[in-house]
């Protein structure tokens, strides 16, 4: 057999392992012939492919001897390569060759490294998609049962996330025409957190009808000072000041809102403030009220829904003091999506996008969730890096909204009329304020 090469100790294997002459080689031969007669296959035909590619490159075979062509380099032995790949460990010899021109690079252990690549990237996809590290250990495993991959492993290629991100968050957002943006705060379960990691999200509709994400951070609170910082830092990264900023009633949001876009329309996300609203009445007469207060918040246009919401007011004050003391509250706020087209109205007068897209993330960690997979997370990285590819990918499902030609005019009116010193220079929608 020394004297044989790779390839070749191969097939004399193979024909062993078919003719069922001699012990086996392994405790398991003989129990999964067909698994091994595949593995070992596959093993042959890369060896011989790789042989072939040496003579090619040489331009002799093995043992011949050059003659009158001209000298190209020696074989130089052998090393051991180990593949993984979802169909288990292949284990083949990698040809050394010296005193060549050029460096010699095989083609198809390119490619097989490709394949490679592919199940690390499965092994990220796998643990964004709900895995654990212990999941994923359990799940790619060999025809023995042993892992391709150690959840110590697992750990390292999911730093990937993390290193993403923080390009991700480096990306220039002046080529971005953002219409419409939105912001809101999740929570998710961080140890050393008594009352869990606050993470601030951002996205946005664009003036081609694109919904996009913009920003996310972790803070210490949904202080003014951290969504203030948190809008400045797209700012920085080139964001133009949107027409419409949709975000909940939080007195710390609306002031940084004021703060950092103070020529921007504010929209009150009417989910939140319909859940607020029902939380203040009686189980019996919520549907009833909040069809009423709907028929407010989806009216065509402003001055109805102004008229209705005093009607609404005056009927309610009595009977449901502190929920008409909530309606009233911040009204303008929750109208103000009727200026805009009203094809749009749907999409602009909720968060709703960014909390579906929480959902699945969610059910991994909250601790209320009988069936979550994974404990809480170790850290604020470990939490930032889950968060953000969760939300990246969501967002690259999220479908358009139509903009058409008399949108977009009016779009631009609302602008004029909202900012008219503004340092255009194109035909974008979101301005820029003068210096």
């Amino acid at each position: 057999m020394k004297k044989l090469t790779p390839a070749q100790q191969m097939g004399k294997l193979l024909e062993v392992l078919i003719s069922g002459e001699g012990p086996a080689t392994r405790p398991h031969e003989t129990e999964n012939l067909l698994g091994e007669l595949l593995r070992r296959g596959t093993e042959s035909l890369i060896q011989q492919g790789l042989e072939a590619e040496v003579s090619d490159f040489l331009g002799r075979e093995h043992y011949e001897h050059t003659g009158d062509r001209p000298h190209r380099g020696y074989r130089n032995g052998y090393q051991a390569k180990t593949l993984k790949t979802t169909e288990g460990r292949l284990e083949v010899q990698r040809p050394r060759l010296r005193d060549t021109e050029e460096a010699f690079q095989s083609q198809i252990l390119q490619r097989l490294d490709r394949l490679e690549a592919g199940l690390r990237r499965l092994t990220v996809e796998l643990y964004v998609g709900g895995l654990s590290t212990r999941d994923i250990e359990q799940v790619l495993v060999d025809e023995d049962g042993k892992a391709l991959l150690s959840r110590s492993s697992v750990s390292r290629l999911t730093e990937s996330l993390y290193a993403e991100y923080e390009h991700w968050l480096t990306q220039d957002l002046s080529a971005l025409d953002v219409v419409y943006l939105f912001i809101d705060g999740v929570y998710e379960s961080v140890r050393n957190y008594t009352n869990n990691q606050p993470i601030l999200c951002a996205w946005g509709i664009t003036s081609t009808g694109e919904k996009v994400m913009l920003h996310l951070a972790c803070v210490s609170s949904e202080s003014e000072d951290a969504w203030s910082l948190f809008l400045q830092e797209m700012l920085d990264r080139g964001l133009a000041h949107p027409l419409l900023v949709v975000s909940d009633g939080s007195a710390a949001i609306k002031k940084a809102i004021r703060r950092i876009f103070p020529h921007s329309d504010r929209q009150r996300c009417l989910a939140h403030k319909l859940r607020n609203l029902a939380a203040k009445l009686p189980l019996d007469k919520r549907d009833e009220v909040l069809n009423q207060v709907k028929a407010v918040y989806y009216c065509g246009d402003i001055e109805t829904a102004e008229v209705l919401a005093a009607r609404f007011i005056e009927h309610y004050s009595g009977l449901y003091p502190r929920m008409s003391a909530c309606f009233a509250d911040d009204l303008d706020a929750c109208l103000v999506h009727l200026k805009y087209p009203r094809a749009h109205h749907r999409f602009i007068r909720t968060t709703n996008l960014i909390e579906r897209s929480f959902v699945e993330q969610k059910r991994r960690t909250n601790r209320l969730c009988t069936s979550r997979v994974m404990p809480d997370h170790v850290s604020e990285k470990a939490a930032m890096k889950l968060v953000f590819a969760v939300l990246i990918r969501a967002s690259k499902r999220w479908r358009r909204i139509k903009m058409s030609e008399l949108e977009l005019s009016l779009l631009r009116n609302i602008r004029t009329l909202m900012c008219p010193k503004n340092q255009n220079e194109d035909d974008t929608i979101s301005f820029r304020l003068a210096a």
